[in-house]
């Protein structure tokens, strides 16, 4: 709980940049612990907190110095005896405090919670309160205590994300496999993941079928099967076949390196709570020691003051002073809601970035691949002569050879085997169809357009989406149509956010007013703009910002691949579907692994409940203290319990910030 926090901590001043350079060097990350980067640390410099041999020798030592307290309150002896044995049982539990409390004097630091508990337990012995002076140190290594192990119980919470960190590696080199660090393995080469493995890097499965379990880096239980030419991402669990897999990516451009750095600096964007406490500490501390100092000298040298009284009170006033719980619980808060959102797959790059999320008013959404599925399908077929199925197969044939969207997407929907169909005499013609023989027949598949052209009249489609029609040997056979189909959860997403309270919900797309207005009202927006080029989408969402509440925040949510700009200009970028894209991570604030958009309703009630606990601890930190520092002067509260409401305070607030990750969770 070490108050170096309180009067020195840098103030990141929130930048909202979009470009996240990752050029930090991966090879030993492993070694980390990834808490201590982000200014949570909770680091005393000693070791009442510590792991394993430090917390049992804390344990000793606290016990060593109750059992010497006791025993020089309750036994009968010399008053000499008396105080070599309570000196002892403060030496045996406060030393490191006193040498620390020392150093930071040297360093001309001294307004930190070693120095105040070192100036208040001492004092008390100088008074003749060898009692209270001991209980002072011992109160404080027992809250330190508790708290620490708090704060560890939280970092391991966030560590079982780090899970999907791999060891090694199982590389294919000079004939046979060998294991190595993933951060040694090259691109191009070929590695051996065996079932119930970590996939240790990106890369295209080159031979083998499996099963993946991608729920750390998605938040979804559904496995992923893969075979031959399929990605596999990095930090997935391969669940039951053998994949030889070549490396697409070296390590510290792969998934799970990024997720991984993401999430370990994401304290390094501030929320605004979290600088403006840390101004507030820096202000707050000096000026308290100031008013202890005046709580000390002015009643006895002006209104006749019992001097040790007054200075038992200021040191009460002391002790009660530094805003560690603030200082320690705030950025622990926001920390663990984003550890705690990491696990439903949605990465939030900073505490800012979360508070802001909070306050969401308008939500903008891309249309193609955000509420659409982004990929061309089969809508509808009619066939005026013959079956679907025929008239699909047909059409797929002629269009076998194409690179078209249009082509693949008939391709994909043909349940027919045609791969034995001749296909002869292929013409393209550009902006109406193609023209091919197939198994002798003279088949047109094309735009109306088109069919006009072969002389052929055809039905009127009203339905939105692109029209093939189908005509062989001068008979119009049917149309199809395709279109980019609206993804399942896009209209559910919708409705939750309007019951999350954001007032206003747009759609902008590139795309033609017709396509536009059918997937505005299949999904439920308020309003849908069309037709608009990446620069005209920032201009809208410019005209958007001036309409939000002056306390809202406008969200835009696309793909992450060709919204760049516009994430980057929006209050909060949000990614899309982003599972695998460099582009999305690079450009947003907030990623969501997976390709549901109702996990961004999901990160809203994420950022409000942290934004709740937040509230809770800066409230009930501050009123508490300033209750038991007015009793201090008062007379009313001794010195022990002064300590006892400073680490009782924080040990509630800390253990209040955990409750940030285990809400994330639930929702």
């Amino acid at each position: 709980m070490s108050c170096k926090h309180c009067h020195h901590g840098h103030d990141h001043e929130e930048k909202h940049e979009h470009e996240h350079h990752h050029d930090h060097d991966h090879e030993h990350e492993h070694e980390h612990s990834h808490g201590h980067e982000h200014g949570h640390s909770h680091d005393h410099g000693h070791d009442h907190g510590g792991e394993g041999e430090n917390r049992k020798a804390m344990l000793i030592r606290m016990g060593v110095s109750a059992t010497l307290l006791l025993t020089g309150i309750l036994v009968p002896m010399p008053e000499w005896l008396k105080i070599v044995i309570m000196a002892a049982a403060y030496l045996v539990v406060g030393y490191q405090v006193v040498i620390e409390a020392v150093k930071s004097i040297l360093r001309l630091e001294p307004l930190d919670e070693m120095f105040l508990m070192t100036v208040a337990s001492v004092g008390a012995f100088c008074l003749g309160d060898y009692a209270e002076g001991v209980a002072v140190m011992l109160l404080y290594q027992i809250g330190e205590f508790f708290q620490d192990y708090a704060v560890d119980q939280s970092r391991d919470s966030i560590a079982e994300l780090m899970d999907i960190r791999p060891d090694s590696a199982n590389v294919e080199r000079e004939g046979r496999v060998q294991t190595i660090l993933p951060q040694y393995v090259q691109v191009g080469e070929t590695i051996v993941v065996r079932p119930g493995e970590k996939v240790p890097l990106d890369g295209t499965v080159i031979e083998g079928e499996s099963s993946l379990n991608t729920l750390a880096l998605t938040g979804e239980s559904m496995p992923r099967h893969v075979k031959a030419g399929d990605p596999a991402l990095s930090g997935c669990v391969n669940l039951n076949g053998l994949l030889r897999i070549q490396v697409t990516h070296a390590y510290e451009d792969s998934t799970v390196a990024r997720i991984l750095e993401l999430v370990e600096h994401a304290g390094e964007n501030k929320s605004q709570a979290d600088r403006f406490i840390t101004r507030f500490a820096r202000i707050y501390t000096p000026v308290v020691v100031g008013l202890a100092v005046l709580v000390a000298l002015v009643p006895p040298l002006f209104f006749g003051g019992e001097w040790s009284q007054w200075i038992t009170s200021a040191l009460t006033f002391l002790v009660i002073s530094c805003p560690c719980a603030l200082v320690i619980s705030v950025p622990l808060t926001f920390f663990s809601g984003i550890g705690g959102a990491s696990r439903r797959g949605i990465l939030v790059k900073g505490a800012g970035f979360l508070e802001t999320l909070a306050k969401a008013d308008t939500a903008v959404f891309d249309k193609t691949g955000t509420l659409t599925q982004g990929s061309f399908a089969i809508a509808e077929a009619e066939a005026v002569n013959g079956t679907k199925e025929d008239l699909i197969a047909l059409a797929a044939a002629a269009e076998r050879f194409s690179t078209h969207p249009i082509a693949e997407s008939l391709r994909q929907g043909c349940e027919q085997d045609i791969s034995a169909w001749t296909v002869e005499g292929v013409e393209e013609i550009s902006g109406h169809g193609v023209r091919a023989k197939v198994n002798g027949k003279a088949v047109s598949v094309g735009n109306a357009q088109l069919m006009a052209r072969e002389g052929v009249t055809c039905a009127h489609v009203s339905q939105v989406g692109t029209v093939a029609h189908v005509a062989a040997d001068g008979q119009y056979l049917g149309y199809i149509v395709i279109a980019d189909t609206v993804k399942p959860g896009s209209a559910a997403a919708i409705q939750e956010m309007k019951r999350l309270g954001v007032r206003k919900t747009v759609m902008l797309t590139g795309d033609s007013r017709a396509v536009a207005e059918a997937v505005a009202k299949e999904v439920g927006v308020d309003e849908a703009h069309a037709g608009l080029l990446p620069d005209e989408k920032v201009n809208e969402v410019e005209r958007l910002l001036k309409e939000k509440k002056e306390n809202g925040a406008l969200i835009f949510v696309g793909d992450g691949i060709n919204d760049a700009p516009v994430l980057a200009r929006a209050d909060i970028g949000v990614a899309m579907g982003a599972l695998g894209s460099d582009a999305a991570i690079e450009a947003a604030d907030v990623v969501l692994m997976d390709d549901d958009p109702r996990k961004l309703a999901t990160a809203i009630r994420i950022a409000r409940k942290t934004r709740e606990i937040v509230r809770q601890n800066v409230a009930f930190s501050l009123g508490v203290k300033l209750a038991v520092m007015a009793l201090g002067v008062l007379h009313l509260a001794p010195l022990w319990a002064a300590v006892f409401a400073d680490v009782g305070v924080c040990f509630l607030a800390i253990l209040n910030a955990m409750r940030a990750m285990k809400a994330a969770e639930k929702e």
